[in-house]
């Protein structure tokens, strides 16, 4: 017994190859947080147009990472994290692909969260008719991927496969049109000069399934009116819907909620698709417990939420921008609520 005791308190404290995710902060898209400096901020403030008073919650979701390479969780700690419906035990390598750091891994997530901030201004204002310009960037391309020795930072996408990229969207479609095992012809502008390279496609570490060419770019936008987005300390891409629903509300009159407290989640393109994310489940734990009544949801994150909504919270199902409008605005006039798509099994 007491070799057995031993035994178990020795396991416990052996670093674990995985992760725990947890629910993370919730912020409000229409509300404030602390800058730098520790004094309280607009998490979004536009310049150079009308503004009108919001209300209410339009609230984007975090999760929380226990672990990285150079700091395993315990099995002890993996162990405690299974018993929870609202934490997840992810293999190590799902977020962290052999090699990589976590200044690595930080570094990715804020040129993510910056593309993200980006895109979201340009679909609020693609929603709202309003014009803007707009180019693709490279800023910089991943070790190990066809493009690394081809591209450089700072090269402008101009075309792919004969395509004109004005967007991240173009850029997407054209390299998912192609599919794994194939190539690509792009067309970049590099310090003045045009330049035409061929570039292969491969599947993504993180997922096995993505057709990537390994490049992080964004879309480097002229906006007719300034929006700045602050918030430090959060990186990755998932809170694009909320911040584009923000900055609609902010520049419309009238509250898009209705002054519910609405959360929600899910990448944003320039366009208005709404895309999937990671942490569905935790993400709906921490709209929960911030005191949301309604959550947003990506379509293609429905299947992993479906069984796991906890309660006191109404998922709504949705895959553009223009869907959780339609969404807002039935919460916000009480009307045809029930209509509102629920998350299903498939």
């Amino acid at each position: 017994m007491a070799l057995s005791v031993i035994g178990t308190l020795g396991l416990a404290s052996v670093p674990a190859p995985y992760v725990i995710e947890t629910p993370g902060p919730v912020y409000n898209t229409l509300g404030s947080v602390e800058d730098a400096d520790g004094k309280e901020t607009a998490l979004i403030t536009v310049s150079g147009t009308s503004t009108y008073p919001t209300e209410g919650e339009l609230s984007m979701l975090t999760v929380y990472i226990h672990g990285s390479p150079d700091s395993h969780p315990t099995w002890f700690e993996v162990a405690a994290a299974w018993m929870r419906p609202d934490y997840a035990v992810l293999p190590m390598q799902s977020l962290y692909p052999e090699g990589t750091t976590r200044t690595d891994s930080a570094n990715a997530a804020k040129i993510q969260m910056d593309n993200s901030q980006q895109e979201a201004i340009a679909a609020a204002l693609t929603n709202q008719g309003i014009p803007f310009e707009s180019e693709i960037v490279v800023a910089e391309a991943t070790p190990g991927y066809p493009a690394e020795k081809l591209v450089e930072p700072g090269d402008i996408v101009k075309a792919a496969d004969g395509v004109p990229i004005e967007n991240v969207s173009d850029f997407r479609a054209v390299i998912n049109s192609a599919g794994i095992g194939n190539s690509i012809e792009l067309v970049v502008e590099r310090n003045g000069a045009t330049v035409t390279l061929t570039v292969g496609i491969v599947a993504s570490e993180h997922d096995g399934t993505t057709p990537v060419i390994g490049i992080l770019a964004g879309g480097n936008y002229r906006f007719p009116f300034d929006v700045d987005i602050s918030l430090a300390d959060v990186g990755g891409s998932s809170a694009g819907m909320m911040f584009a629903l923000g900055i609609i509300d902010t520049i419309t009159p009238g509250s898009l909620n209705g002054g519910a407290n609405v959360a929600g989640t899910g990448e944003i393109s320039a366009d208005g698709m709404v895309g999937p994310i990671g942490g569905i489940v935790q993400k709906a734990f921490g709209a929960r417990n911030s005191g949301a009544t309604w959550m947003l949801v990506p379509a293609e994150n429905c299947g992993a939420l479906f069984g796991h909504i906890p309660d006191g919270l109404r998922e709504v199902s949705v895959s553009t921008l223009d869907d959780a409008m339609a969404a807002l605005h039935a919460i916000s006039t009480q009307s045809g609520t029930t209509a509102l798509p629920h998350c299903s099994a498939d």
